[in-house]
């Protein structure tokens, strides 16, 4: 064996050694997806790894796959786990789109001012996915914070669609479960008053386990069964849990501490 050779051998033995000594993705405590509620510790990633360069199945990503497989899938993405997110303006494409849909003549804040969040997920699946979001230009770059704190949590999402995608009903988006920022409407039983997502200043995350309560009233009905805040479950916001200090953080207020009515979905930037 020549030397050249045998240099070649014990590069390969030690390449091997550091890859199976490398970490595992960690997912926080508690049920898989679901809100730490003592705990907001990043889970732990192998970056700069390929598994398959040096053939070994599955890699250092054993617990956080991001390959998509099986049905409702179709935006999961086989690339590393690693948030991913970006700011951007409204293209004209979105922006006829939206015109006369999310916003319309007379909102309080102009398309200009929107910007389009493009950004990695959890999903319920355990897979990562894409997600879009349109929020308040001044609000862009909180708002991506936010969903780093999040995909570092593995906090599960069950899915993140512009309310357009919904006809800009916004029952029709709460019952599909989905996500969402911007929505030029008014407060539901308040006319003339703009909710804050009119401003694309409040989110909803996961409407159907985190419904809005008030009294016996659950909206939306599918999350009848999340009124009751325990056990906590995948996708659940808890009351003192790592998601609401990681929108604190960011200045966003929860919906889930008001008094009277709750809603458990809701972050806005004042509260309201």
């Amino acid at each position: 064996m020549s030397f050249a050779t045998s240099l070649r051998l014990t590069g390969l033995v030690v390449f091997l050694s550091l890859a199976s000594a490398a970490p595992l993705s960690a997912a926080p405590s508690g049920a898989g997806g679901s809100d730490p509620a003592t705990s907001d510790r990043p889970a732990l990633f192998v970056r700069g790894f390929d598994p398959g360069a040096a053939g070994i199945e599955n890699g250092a990503r054993a617990t956080a796959p991001t390959r998509a497989s099986g049905p409702g899938s179709a935006n999961g993405l086989a690339s590393p786990a690693v948030f991913r997110g970006v700011s951007v303006r409204l293209g004209k494409r979105l922006r006829r789109r939206m015109t006369g849909n999310s916003w319309h003549r007379g909102c309080p804040v102009p398309l200009s001012r929107l910007r389009l969040l493009k950004v990695r997920h959890w999903g319920f699946d355990g897979q990562v996915h894409r997600g879009r979001l349109v929020v308040h230009a001044d609000a862009s770059r909180q708002m991506l914070t936010v969903m780093r704190r999040l995909f570092r949590l593995h906090f599960a999402i069950r899915r993140m669609r512009l309310v357009d995608a919904y006809g800009s009903d916004d029952h029709r988006s709460m019952n599909a479960d989905n996500t969402s920022a911007f929505n030029c409407r008014e407060v539901a039983g308040r006319p003339g008053v703009w909710s804050q997502h009119a401003f694309g200043r409040a989110i909803d995350v996961n409407p159907v386990e985190n419904p809005y309560v008030s009294g016996s009233h659950v909206s939306p009905a599918k999350g009848r069964r999340f009124a009751d805040r325990r056990p906590r479950r995948k996708g659940m916001i808890a009351g003192k849990g790592a998601v609401v200090r990681t929108f604190a953080r960011a200045g966003w207020e929860w919906g889930g501490n008001w008094t009277g009515a709750r809603d458990y979905q809701h972050f806005s930037t004042t509260g309201t």
